[in-house]
């Protein structure tokens, strides 16, 4: 059955709380926003794709290896790399209704021509006046704007056994000083201590390089992976869990020969797409956007955005582009350090002769695990019409997820809770949880009950322990998608899952 694009992310949010997937974050408190907990079934989820990602990455890759990297790192890692002077949004606030937004974010208009508004304190009334920019309000509609702002995106935090504070009060207690003193003076002993919390995963593998290609002597092209936390003081937040401050990365640093950029580019924006399109249902959901020219980073001589098809339309799920050498140069200057690699084999474009050391080119594949989460819950969210067994109608909640990523792999579930058939279940769950299997026993509500529980969280298979399992060792194993069953044996459960898994 079709959903309505509108109703689909309230469906899937509802579900999401009902079933265990995720959370607002400090709910009992009220909440904070753009803050989520991601529940039992949601952390496995998210958990699947993460492994899924890094086994396609790294495990099947010879020539990419692993890091984990500190949140926390040096502070002129940031200058260096220009997120202090540069990482920021251009923010206005609506003079009428008090909304803050981002400038780059707004619904555009033609400057100088007629809006119509709401207004925010009568929502029947309308009012009317000129754009004197490109852009209006996005809450109210409003031309009555402020000025822009640069906000800068990091979080900002303290590291040290001294209270930077109580040295900011000491230095301006019993003094006069105006505003722009008392910055002065909270600038100069806070920067003495400030640290920030990661925007991105990517530059602990810019700063790593040395030591990550000389500890295992890797030849280049080669590449540094990373999955993890990342924070960013986004105010525009919006979709469920699309944009939020606090979210997971999984990003891969592929250092390449200067020159040889534009093939590896095209072999991972095709890469990535596809490894998409592989746990999905509708891959034609998924597409590849080239950026134009005024869009592409000031350190990018190409990017590609793979998109995918939102209920609100087609929005980023993953960038790779081509970075050039700009990282590698950029902390080589700032730290003093070589960032380069030196290759026997090549000849040196410049004297022709035999060695050549360069600084290597960079291709970035940047996901999101979060955002990825997001996408697999609303590919895999289906209402579905049939018949029951007395031949009413009626419907059901799946999540057709893929069956690597469904949090729980298979249910045993005993049809009823006697006659031994509860004991046989549990020794069946018992080797899948030995083999690292993810499954469940369940033995409470009805048998359709407890169908119906685990099509809504995607488990795939079902294995129901009745009567006749009893008298010749044999159980039913039913399929999520298609609802059919067949009957294996109990000994044979386990290796059938697997065959499946695979």
């Amino acid at each position: 059955m079709s959903i309505q694009e509108s109703d689909l992310m309230q469906k899937l949010i509802s579900l999401c709380k009902r079933r265990g997937f995720v959370f607002q974050s400090s709910e009992i408190y009220g909440g904070l926003k753009s803050c989520y907990d991601y529940g039992p079934l949601g952390i496995e989820l998210k958990r699947n794709i993460m492994n899924e990602w890094w086994r396609s990455m790294v495990h099947e890759r010879e020539n990419i290896v692993g890091l984990d990297a500190s949140i926390i790192m040096h502070p002129q890692v940031w200058q260096s790399s220009g997120h202090l002077s540069s990482f920021s949004d251009p923010l206005v606030d609506c003079l009428l209704c008090k909304e803050r937004f981002r400038a780059d974010k707004a619904p555009v208009v033609e400057v100088g021509s007629e809006v119509t508004y709401t207004d925010p304190k009568n929502k029947k009334k309308e009012l009317k006046g000129v754009a004197e920019r490109s852009y209006v309000c996005p809450v109210c509609g409003s031309p009555e704007l402020s000025a822009e702002r640069n906000f800068n995106l990091m979080f900002k935090s303290f590291m040290g056994s001294v209270d930077p504070m109580s040295q900011v009060a000491d230095k301006l207690a019993g003094k006069s000083h105006n505003a722009q003193e008392i910055r002065e003076v909270m600038e100069e002993e806070l920067a003495k201590s400030t640290v920030y919390l990661r925007p991105e995963t990517a530059q602990a593998m810019f700063v790593q390089f040395n030591n990550i290609q000389q500890s295992l002597s890797l030849k280049v092209p080669f590449g540094i992976a990373q999955m993890g936390k990342s924070f960013r003081n986004e105010v525009t937040v919006e979709h469920f869990i699309f944009r939020s401050c606090e979210f997971e990365q999984m990003e891969m640093e592929f250092f390449c020969e200067p020159g040889t950029q534009a093939k590896w580019l095209d072999y991972w924006k095709e890469e990535r797409v596809n490894w998409y399109k592989s746990y999905a249902n509708y891959p034609e959901k998924f597409t590849l956007r080239q950026h134009d020219d005024d869009e592409l980073a000031h350190y990018a001589d190409n990017c590609y955005d793979i998109e995918y098809e939102y209920p609100w339309g087609w929005d980023e799920l993953e960038g790779v582009a081509s970075r050039t050498d700009y990282d590698l140069k950029k902390h080589s200057e700032g730290s003093g350090t070589k960032l380069t690699y030196f290759d026997q084999q090549a000849t040196n474009p410049e004297t022709g002769k035999p060695g050549w050391r360069y600084t290597p080119f960079v291709i970035e594949p940047a996901a999101g695990a979060t955002r990825a989460t997001l996408v697999y819950l609303l590919d895999a969210y289906c209402e579905e019409k049939g018949v029951d067994a007395k031949g009413k109608e009626k419907s059901r909640v799946v999540l057709k997820l893929h069956p690597r990523l469904a949090p729980i792999k298979t249910a045993v579930l005993p049809l009823v809770k006697k006659d031994g058939m509860p004991e046989i279940a549990r020794s069946i769950v018992d080797k899948f949880y030995k083999a690292g299997v993810m499954a469940k026993y369940d033995e409470n509500t009805s048998i359709g009950k407890r169908y119906a529980r685990h099509d809504e969280i995607g488990t795939p298979y079902c294995l129901t322990v009745d009567k006749q399992t009893l008298e010749d060792g044999t159980i039913t194993i039913r399929d999520r998608d298609t609802t059919e069953q067949k009957r294996i044996s109990v000994e044979d459960a386990l290796s059938e899952v697997q065959a499946r898994l695979q």
